[in-house]
């Protein structure tokens, strides 16, 4: 929305003209309004629009329409370009030029990955209980030598790897 209103201001203070309204598979319509999910721009697919990209013109541009339908060797490079921009929306280095949309997305996608780390810390440090003390490294310590003493699953578990004569783990 804010683009469409910036070109139109852009037009109306070039005095560039006003632009068609296109729909989808009709001809221009004579309407001030756009309707909603119409591409009126050229696209690489199809690059000839229906209509041109003015279609009302002031006086000057006039002129250089009168001026068009008759030798092309006496229109200079500028009256070309100004042609070119009343029958098409953008040229085709416009249309392949690359934008930079994805700074904005992964921008954002960056805010919102540090807004859930900070979310999650904070949850961490504030919500969450303290760490049951079945997960310290000392009851670990404890556990597995009780499981040890027990020579608990002593075929192939933790009983079978250890060395009960010289109190390590085999090699």
């Amino acid at each position: 929305m804010a683009s469409r209103a910036a070109w139109n201001l852009v037009l109306r203070k070039r005095r560039l003209g006003i632009r068609g309204i296109h729909s989808a598979g009709d001809t221009a319509k004579s309407e001030r309004k756009m309707p909603p999910y119409t591409n009126f721009h050229a696209q690489r697919s199809y690059p000839m629009p229906d209509e041109p990209f003015c279609t009302e013109l002031t006086a000057e541009q006039q002129a250089l329409k009168e001026k068009e339908k008759g030798s092309w060797t006496q229109l200079t490079h500028e009256e070309k370009v100004a042609l070119y921009g009343l029958q098409f929306h953008q040229t085709f280095a416009e249309m392949n030029r690359r934008s930079n949309e994805w700074k904005t997305v992964m921008g954002g996608v960056f805010f919102f990955f540090g807004f859930t780390a900070l979310l999650i810390w904070w949850q961490r440090v504030y919500m969450f209980p303290e760490k049951p003390f079945t997960l310290t490294d000392e009851w670990k310590a404890q556990q597995l030598q009780r499981i040890l003493d027990m020579k608990g699953n002593p075929v192939q578990g933790l009983a079978a790897r250890w060395d009960y004569d010289k109190k390590e783990w085999k090699k």
